[in-house]
């Protein structure tokens, strides 16, 4: 066991506790600049981001507060769209060998557009005004979410981010859901889709499940501590310091 990794797994999930940003910003550029190879550290956080989400999605099962239908027709777009992303990636790299190059650019660009959606959705977003998207039936916007799911999937599956903070906030401004199933629901689809896209790369050898474990062993503790004192410190202040961290590691990879 590392000691290093496993106090780096702590503080990442202390932090997601008590901000509820997602671990996966955080975690794989923090990876990449500690020198970790671009593709192990994307393929190694799809996979423990997979275990985590399989407890919240497990919680939020007994409480009700998945929108079984909304996950399956965002799953419909993003599982495929995740798969041909990881593969393409690898042929890409067959081809090109510029595999770690596209990964730490579209990782850059992706951290910034996390960046910027989380400050928004911590300062701009109203959320006593419905829009007329927010007001159609899901059932009318069956394509609309499926290409919704491909398009953000496939970001997922190059990046290993997005799973949760794209996606959520995407939700927000499309569908008419409760904060609790707006979570649940979140977190049930971005199990199945980062499940997809972590066996895809544990398939071409881009998991490290040494790294992982570590990773758990001091996350699991952090997550759960930093949960429980999240109602101690004010959200805003502290959702706004991680998403300028968020912001300067994105800049840094481009």
């Amino acid at each position: 066991m590392s000691v290093g990794i496993i106090f780096m797994g702590l503080v990442i999930g202390f932090m997601v506790g008590l901000t509820g940003v997602g671990g996966a910003a955080l975690l794989t550029p923090i990876l990449i600049l500690l020198g970790i190879n671009p593709s192990i550290a994307v393929g190694t956080d799809l996979f423990y981001n997979s275990i985590t989400k399989l407890f919240g999605s497990i919680q939020h099962w007994r409480q009700k507060t998945i929108n079984l239908k909304l996950v399956k027709y965002l799953a419909i777009g993003s599982i495929p769209s995740a798969i041909m992303a990881v593969a393409l990636l690898h042929l890409f790299d067959s081809y090109f060998h510029n595999q770690e190059l596209v990964i730490k650019h579209a990782l850059g660009y992706v951290l910034i557009l996390v960046a910027l959606s989380t400050l928004f959705n911590t300062f701009m977003k109203d959320k006593n005004k419905w829009n007329h998207l927010q007001m159609k039936p899901l059932e009318k916007k069956r394509a609309l979410t499926i290409g919704l799911g491909a398009v953000l999937g496939f970001i997922v599956g190059l990046t290993s981010i997005g799973s949760g903070s794209l996606f959520a906030l995407a939700m927000i401004f499309l569908y008419r859901i409760s904060p609790s199933e707006l979570v649940g629901t979140d977190i049930a689809h971005a199990f199945l889709l980062v499940t997809a896209a972590g066996i895809m790369h544990a398939g071409i050898g881009n998991v490290d499940y040494f790294l992982m474990v570590n990773l758990l062993t001091g996350s699991i503790p952090g997550v759960i501590l930093g949960s429980n004192l999240s109602s101690k410190f004010p959200e805003k202040p502290l959702r706004t310091i991680m998403a300028i961290m968020i912001l300067i590691s994105g800049f840094k990879l481009i």
